[in-house]
């Protein structure tokens, strides 16, 4: 039995919750036995048998949640001397009654039922022992002390239950909390691999436009034109950086409005999609790429999610072939078939090295297409480099997430 003790703010630990228990019993039992020798008296070998069994009894009780069954054993025992022995009776029986219930509540109810029945059964034979009349216990004290040992046992009995179910309580919730602490951070990582996914397409392909076609100006300016040639070309040149950036910041705050704050407005600007595949084929050409594109079937309107993963996939094919091909000419083929679309992009450039691993662009634009239960290759052909992807046209709610 934990007393609700605090000392200096804090829960008393086991062992020191242990010995108040032990003290306090202690007290009550030395108190009791005080008071009775001032009435009634015995035998000094007695009284120092007594006293003995005492604070053997009550000084069990420290050891009482270490080893529970002793200590029940060893405060019945002290009990059973004791009373045949003194004549104060003092209230020595609460100690077993702590110890008999810590049995039961620290999980030993076989032992602590044992116990009680023991108990129950050495009063009941010692009793009917004395002679008529000089019975220390009637019928119905023994009927209440079978209830209380019962109860004893019982309320051991649901406290340890109680305790167990505490502590699956407890266990459940921190696994809950450490389930949840995991999902926000799976959450909080995918989150942050798409909005760096996104950014590195939208930078990625603008910034090498920017830069092949400050590369091809200044291949042109290295001549030393007339300066009307070399002031027009400029001109173009700047043009076209114009344009690209523009497109770029554009699509820059449209990637980066997911983590505007709730009262910012929205961006105005239309989302990117297979719609803008003109300004984008534009922007290529302004940077010397001859693209065409080709449309087979019937396009249909895709989710807005698909729709700009669609636009990415070409978006980084292009920005590789502007980079990284050499070529001069792309073809981008849209089959529009009953359940997916296919996107193809062809380049009549050098194609990879077979002994280079694929980049993190054409990693990036496969984990678009698995995302929403397609898939992408990318492989060198007879005559340059393809990308084929294929985007399911129906896709799950939770893919457009």
């Amino acid at each position: 039995m934990a007393l609700p003790s605090r000392l200096r703010g804090g829960r008393l630990s086991p062992r020191a919750a242990d010995a108040v228990v032990a003290v306090v019993v202690a007290l009550i039992v030395v108190v009791w036995t005080l008071i009775q020798s001032r009435h009634q008296s015995e035998p000094t070998s007695h009284t120092v048998y007594g006293w003995l069994l005492i604070a053997v009894g009550c000084g069990a009780l420290f050891f009482r949640r270490r080893m529970p069954v002793t200590v029940a054993v060893v405060t019945l025992l002290a009990c059973a001397v004791y009373y045949p022995l003194s004549v104060y009776d003092g209230p020595l029986m609460i100690a077993f009654a702590i110890a008999l219930y810590t049995t039961a509540a620290e999980g030993r109810f076989a032992a602590a039922v044992a116990l009680a029945a023991v108990t129950l059964l050495a009063v009941g034979l010692g009793e009917i022992r004395q002679q008529p009349g000089h019975r220390q216990i009637d019928d119905t004290s023994l009927a209440m002390l079978a209830g209380w040992l019962i109860s004893l046992v019982a309320i051991g009995r649901a406290q340890r239950t109680r305790t167990a179910y505490l502590h699956e309580v407890a266990q459940r919730a921190l696994a809950a909390e450490r389930e949840q602490q995991a999902r926000a951070r799976q959450s909080a990582t995918e989150e942050r691999l798409r909005i760096a996914r996104e950014v590195h397409d939208v930078l990625g392909h603008s910034i090498s436009l920017i830069n092949v076609q400050a590369g091809a100006v200044l291949h042109r300016l290295s001549k030393k034109p007339e300066p009307e040639v070399a002031l027009a070309a400029a001109e173009e040149a700047l043009e076209a950086v114009k344009a690209t950036s523009k497109d770029a910041l554009r699509e820059l705050r449209a990637t980066l409005g997911v983590l505007r704050q709730a009262d910012e407005a929205a961006p105005t600007s239309p989302a990117s999609g297979l719609g803008l595949l003109d300004e984008l084929v534009g922007r290529a050409g302004a940077a010397g790429l001859d693209v065409r594109t080709r449309v087979e079937g019937t396009p249909v309107p895709l989710p807005p999610p698909l729709d700009l993963a669609a636009y990415r996939i070409v978006q980084e094919s292009l920005t590789n072939v502007t980079r990284h091909s050499g070529a001069r000419s792309a073809l981008v083929t849209m089959d529009w078939g009953p359940r997916e679309l296919r996107l193809r992009i062809d380049d009549d450039g050098e194609g990879a090295p077979e002994d280079r691993p694929l980049g993190s662009g054409i990693r990036g634009m496969a984990e678009r297409a698995r995302a929403f239960g397609g898939e992408l290759t990318a492989a060198n052909t007879t005559d340059g480099f393809r990308v084929d992807a294929r985007l399911p046209l129906t896709v799950s709610e939770g893919d457009l997430r």
